[in-house]
């Protein structure tokens, strides 16, 4: 049985024609009685149709891939593009056409996928973002309201009141400034001012800085064994000291009482360094760890909410090791611990 499912428009109008072409030879070879005759009118008329019919076909099916392809790439063609519809694309096959329509439709369905992806994302960092200032606006609300509604003649609780809304006014104020550097990141308007310095002397720094807060737990941080020999890396100092003060602070945050931090840096090869941070702490469950990097995004909301930050800690550091060109990935199981790893450019003399 003939295959007409990858006819040419040549094959489509030579069997056409050749249709066409049958039965008025047949028509003649009755009417005149000569096959001679029969035989010289089916050569014309199959030879004549499959021309008309071809140049028809083409010139109808041509115009039709030119609407295509404007629609497809819906802009205005140049003189160059007018030149390629007219002289290079009637070369083209069906085929072919449909492969580039369908490479189209691919990309439109991926495209699509993505802006329902990020709408999804954009609702929901709203939503987010309007609980994070609601707390903290209810709290100082209610403090502000009963000060003026008499409490602010009482010693006993006036100056408390004031301290918890000044708390809450902090706690605005740092939501704001993480926001600020993460749009600031991200349109890159903080630029990078990059140096060489040894990790080590700079997460020994951070541990320093944060003793008072793993002190207070108990919590003993440490460089690797194995991995003290000083590494130097080329980046921004300031941005990698923010991402440390995070990490070591999460760690703390989400660590037990008398456990460990424990930082490790590895030379991966010559052009790159791995830092990591892990504690022993409780740990987060396998599906959450593909969304901590987002911004508010929580484990455990209410417990989160009541140990502090703005929930936009790790997003930052995401930014800044991304401005850097470089990776940052997690590594966690509950009750077992976290650690965070982030690579950056080995020294550039």
């Amino acid at each position: 049985m003939l295959n007409t499912k990858n006819l040419s428009p040549a094959h489509l109008s030579a069997l056409t024609s050749l249709m066409l072409a049958i039965p008025v030879a047949v028509y003649y070879m009755v009417l005149q009685g000569s096959w001679g005759i029969a035989l010289v009118v089916l050569l014309a008329v199959f030879l004549f149709g499959y021309v008309l019919i071809l140049y028809v076909f083409e010139a109808f099916i041509n115009r039709k891939i030119k609407l295509i392809y404007k629609f497809i790439y819906q802009t205005k063609a140049s003189k160059r593009e007018e030149m390629y519809y007219k002289y290079i694309l009637p070369q083209k096959t069906i085929d072919e056409v449909r492969l580039d329509v369908e490479k189209w439709a691919e990309q439109r369905k991926a495209q699509i996928e993505v802006l329902e992806s990020n709408e999804a994302y954009r609702k929901q960092f709203l939503q987010n973002l309007s609980h994070e200032f609601k707390t903290p606006i209810f709290a100082i609300q209610g403090y502000v309201d009963t000060l003026l509604n008499g409490a602010i003649d009482d010693p006993n609780v006036n100056k408390k009141f004031l301290q918890n809304a000044a708390k809450n006014v902090e706690r605005m104020v740092n939501l704001v400034n993480d926001l600020d550097a993460i749009t600031k990141l991200e349109s890159g308007e903080q630029p990078l001012y990059k140096q060489n310095f040894v990790v080590q002397d700079l997460v020994k720094e951070v541990f320093e800085t944060l003793s008072i807060k793993t002190n207070s737990r108990n919590i003993k941080c440490s460089i690797k064994k194995g991995c003290e020999q000083p590494v130097t890396v080329f980046a921004d100092k300031e941005k990698i000291l923010q991402v440390l003060v995070n990490l070591v602070e999460n760690a703390t945050k989400y660590g037990r009482n008398d456990g460990n931090i424990t930082a490790s840096v590895y030379k991966t090869d010559e052009n790159h360094v791995l830092i990591e941070i892990g504690d022993d702490g409780i740990g987060i469950a396998e599906e959450h760890l593909g969304r901590i990097f987002e911004r508010f995004y929580r484990t455990d909301s209410g417990r989160s909410r009541n140990i502090g930050g703005s929930g936009l800690g790790l997003s930052i550091c995401k930014h800044i090791i991304e401005a850097h060109g470089q990776t940052i990935h997690v590594r966690s199981k509950p009750d077992v611990g976290t650690t965070i790893g982030f690579t950056l450019a080995s020294r550039k003399d």
